[in-house]
């Protein structure tokens, strides 16, 4: 099975420079031009027989826009939502920066969630959509940066404290694969269609 790793279109978080983690802002209008880049892309050359979607809206809104433009079914869950980073949702990315070094089991943001209890989340929706994914040959998962580093940590068996960093451009597409030989990665990060 291939799966599709997308990230939302640019929100307006994004735009105002401010910390989103649960916070629940809509695209700009620039994030639905790259949501539909993105989606045409994916039409033309991997289309997904079936969409899995975070309910946060930049997540729901670029994922709807490729169920559209696709022609297929789409199912949202809120386990595919951000890092829960507690107090710092909504404020200002100016002089708070998401501390990177946390030890696994310290709450970010003092009441969000650990690494560990964020990798946990991750496993879970992971192993619930490729159960119920067994029919399909390429489905799509639509949600964030921090929620697709952790499924490419899961995917690759990497331990909840690393120094491997993954980054994923606005509406950037992963595409990594389950086969007779093991695991694949087809590639990592691709925003040609976003930046043409």
């Amino acid at each position: 099975m291939q799966i599709l790793l997308i990230r939302h279109g640019q929100s307006e978080a994004d735009a105002l420079e401010v910390h989103e983690g649960r916070v629940d802002f809509p695209l700009t209008p620039a994030g639905v031009e790259q949501a539909h880049k993105m989606a045409e892309r994916v039409k033309e050359a991997f289309p997904p027989e079936y969409i899995w979607g975070s309910t946060l809206k930049r997540a729901s809104e670029t994922a709807s826009i490729l169920a559209r433009t696709i022609g297929c079914p789409i199912n949202y869950l809120p386990e595919l939502e951000e890092h829960n980073n507690g107090k710092l949702a909504g404020r200002s990315q100016a002089g708070k920066s998401v501390p990177r070094n946390l030890p696994p089991h310290v709450k970010l943001g003092e009441t969000g969630e650990s690494g560990i209890e964020f990798r946990a989340r991750a496993e879970h929706v992971f192993s619930y959509i490729k159960h119920y994914s067994k029919p399909y040959r390429r489905i799509a998962i639509v949600s964030h940066e921090g929620m697709i580093s952790r499924i490419l940590e899961s995917f690759l068996g990497l331990p909840v404290h690393h120094d491997y960093y993954f980054h994923t451009s606005e509406a950037g597409i992963h595409l990594i694969e389950y086969n007779e030989r093991g695991r694949f990665v087809h590639f990592l990060n691709s925003d040609d269609h976003v930046r043409t």
